[in-house]
This record gives C-alpha cells, sequence and structure tokens, in this order.
C-alpha cells in the first residue's frame, strides 16, 4: 500500500474507527518520539545541549515555569 492508498482509506473511515485510528496513530509517534529521544541521548547526541541547560541553570539563567 502507497501513501495515497492509505490516505484515501483513511478518509473513507467512519467517524469511530477514525477516532481508534487517530488514537493509536497518536500513541504510535509518541513511541517512536521516544525511541528517536532515547537513541540520541545514548549516542550522545543531546550532551552539548544538556551541559549547557546545567550550565544556564547553575548561572541563574533560568526561568522558573
Amino acid at each position: 500500500m502507497n501513501i495515497e492508498e492509505l490516505e484515501a482509506a483513511i478518509a473513507h473511515l467512519p467517524p469511530s474507527d477514525l477516532a481508534r485510528f487517530s488514537q493509536w496513530f497518536e500513541e504510535f509517534m509518541a513511541e517512536q518520539w521516544d525511541k528517536k529521544i532515547e537513541s540520541d541521548i545514548l549516542a550522545g547526541r543531546l550532551d552539548t545541549a544538556g551541559k549547557r541547560a546545567d550550565e544556564d541553570f547553575e548561572a541563574g539563567r533560568c526561568t522558573p515555569l
């Protein structure tokens, strides 16, 4: 199935199935994001940003949420 066929199939889903699909896809994408972040952390790709954030916090350059 290609993207166009998938889009057409989704567009024709009844509302209840579309809601189920939407919920599943949102959870799927969140899981993919988590895996990507974990991979980036393990590979050290976020080390510089983390170090900079720590330095900013220690220097008082952070605003409480």
